[in-house]
């Protein structure tokens, strides 16, 4: 399995176009520690998750972070990829917008048509955000409102044709929601095996299994996903951000940091803004 992060910026697009025909069929699925959106604007591609579908021009393909998904065949595929990190976003201001992501966590569909109407508005918004993440002096302010825009778009295309039928959800969904609502604040697998009213044992090794990672590894994905918001976004002091993503031991934080990007988060922070 992948665990790509978005690095260094909590919101990325990325293109992707095949001149060929029919690839192999990867062996294994892949997993993003990120939300990811397709938009699939030429060509076909067929994959698997949750079920398989044949994907075309018009359909938006939403992939949950931990959700295992794999490319099944393409024929000259041009899809938008844009994916963002969850945690970094406020629930208060983005959670209705983020409600077909759940959805498709608890059942539903993972594939909304959009609109013919609505479909070059949502390419010419990614399109900006491509030209907004490229650009010298980037403003995550704007990045954040190009992706409002387009998950408003997700949200009414959506409506009732991708609700999700009752069913209750399986413990790695419960178990990686409750991580992303609570990993930057004190946070251990015994709390989130409290959570999801199951012992730690069986927690780790069901998330492991599913997604490829431990619980531990995704609650440190999500706070340094925000970590490196911060450092990007702020002029906090790394004292202050490692407060603010759960970390009480500054110095623990610095480690953890080196340890994933082989530099301090103040080395990073200043390399990030010598290449901006």
């Amino acid at each position: 399995m992948s665990h790509d992060d978005l690095d260094p910026t909590p919101i990325r697009v990325l293109r992707h176009a095949c001149s060929g025909d029919t690839p192999r069929p990867r062996r294994s699925p892949a997993v993003h520690t990120y939300v990811a959106l397709a938009l699939h604007v030429g060509g076909r591609m067929r994959v698997e998750h949750r079920g398989e579908f044949e994907l075309t021009a018009g359909h938006l393909h939403i992939i949950p972070a931990g959700d295992a998904h794999r490319v099944l065949s393409m024929n000259r595929p041009e899809v938008w990829g844009l994916g963002f990190c969850r945690t970094c976003l406020d629930p208060a201001r983005y959670g209705e917008l983020l409600a077909p992501i759940d959805r498709v966590r608890h059942g539903a569909s993972p594939v909304v048509d959009l609109p013919a109407a609505r479909q070059a508005y949502v390419l010419d918004l990614m399109r900006e955000l491509e030209r907004e993440q490229d650009a010298a002096g980037a403003m995550p302010v704007v990045a954040e409102s190009l992706l409002a825009l387009v998950l408003a778009e997700v949200v009414r295309a959506s409506g009732s044709a991708q609700a999700a039928p009752p069913q209750r959800p399986s413990i790695v969904v419960e178990a990686l929601a409750v991580i992303e609502a609570r990993c930057l604040g004190p946070l251990s697998l015994k709390d989130v095996a409290a959570a999801v009213r199951r012992t730690p044992a069986y927690v780790t090794t069901a998330v492991k299994q599913a997604t490829g990672r431990t619980v531990g590894a995704w609650i440190v994905a999500g706070r340094l996903a925000e970590a490196r918001r911060r450092l990007l976004a702020t002029d906090e002091y790394v004292e202050v951000i490692a407060e603010r993503v759960g970390y009480a031991d500054p110095s623990h934080f610095v480690r953890l940091f080196r340890r994933h990007h082989g530099v301090s988060p103040a080395a990073w922070r200043a390399q990030q803004r010598r290449t901006a």
